[in-house]
């Protein structure tokens, strides 16, 4: 520990006090004379870990620090009363500040946390390995979110009432004074700000936006309905797009967009449908046919061989034979 125009500087390889007050907490504590300064850690899960930094210095404070963490992290750092300032060798600079939130992705990197006498500070940081998010965000997203550099000040800002609501929380299950962890509380409260974040430094692509007006779509899911309700007769294209006031083109497309389907395509997929739960049902292969809009069941039979590879016969017996 070393003195400079009245400021200490801790380095790495000066001890810490380290113990576990229990209830899955590990505890390092910096020595007396500093301050009370000190800082609970629980795992939560493999990769994932929640932190308590509580200093209040007696004198100003460098602390060296090295990045304990192994490959791409992202911290999140809520600020809970006074503030302090991450310097990096690489003459980076971070700010964390009462009612802020801090976002950081880094690999190891050496640097030193500055701290200023008689004030005390209070922060929750939330530690996610690269692939706990990935397996949360996905990878495409995790990369978008972490990037390649050895550190990334990826926001800092007001902290959100959410964002205050679940720290304060976490914060209440660390406290000194408290016994048993909720670890369920513990995840719900994490993962939630986790899940915020994710969504402000990379919101999730969303598909590209229907062609249709809502009441286009309407009408669609109408033509729909009208098939599926009249599947023992004759159905064209020109009588949907009449019954529900739309262009045939425009139905077409709107089918293909909505159901993956041209209309005769939906059509048949619907037809087969029903004719294979009529058959299970016990029904005949001539009722079934009249039932799905065909005249003739030699047609049907064709036409359900085509679409389900085997004829009916074949499938369910002598009990779907005619009489």
């Amino acid at each position: 520990m070393g003195t400079s125009k009245n400021c200490y500087r801790l380095s790495i390889d000066e001890p810490r006090i380290r113990s576990r007050p229990g209830n899955g907490k590990a505890r390092l504590q910096l020595p007396d004379d500093l301050g009370h300064c000190y800082q609970d850690f629980v795992e939560l899960e493999p990769g994932l870990g929640l932190n308590r930094l509580h200093y209040h210095p007696r004198i100003p404070l460098i602390e060296e620090t090295n990045g304990p963490h192994e490959g791409r992290v992202m911290v999140i750092t809520l600020g809970m009363q006074g503030r302090s300032r991450y310097e990096g060798q690489d003459a980076s600079r971070l700010e964390f500040a009462q009612g802020h939130t801090t976002v950081t992705a880094f690999r190891a990197i050496p640097g030193e946390r500055r701290y200023e006498a008689g004030c005390a500070v209070s922060q929750l940081r939330i530690i996610a390995h690269e692939d706990l998010i990935a397996r949360y965000a996905g990878r495409e997203h995790t990369d978008r979110i972490l990037g390649n550099h050895r550190l990334n000040r990826l926001a800092f800002r007001a902290s959100t009432p959410a964002a205050m609501a679940h720290a304060k929380a976490l914060l209440s299950h660390l406290l000194p004074c408290q016994g048993e962890l909720s670890r369920l509380d513990l995840h719900i409260h994490t993962l939630s700000l986790l899940g915020e974040q994710f969504n402000l430094l990379a919101p999730p692509r969303r598909a590209p936006a229907l062609p249709f007006s809502p009441s286009e779509i309407e009408r669609i899911e109408q033509a729909r309905r009208i098939m599926g309700e009249c599947l023992d007769k004759p159905i064209t294209l020109e009588y949907l797009a009449t019954a529900v006031g739309l262009n045939k083109h425009k139905l077409r497309e709107g089918m293909i967009r909505l159901y993956d389907g041209t209309p005769t395509e939906l059509l048949l997929k619907l037809r087969m449908a029903k004719a294979l739960a009529l058959l299970e049902a016990g029904y005949q292969v001539a009722q079934t046919a009249w039932q799905v809009g065909y005249k003739y069941p030699n047609n049907f039979t064709v036409a359900f061989t085509r679409y389900h590879g085997k004829a009916p016969k074949a499938m369910f017996g002598k009990r779907v034979m005619e009489h």
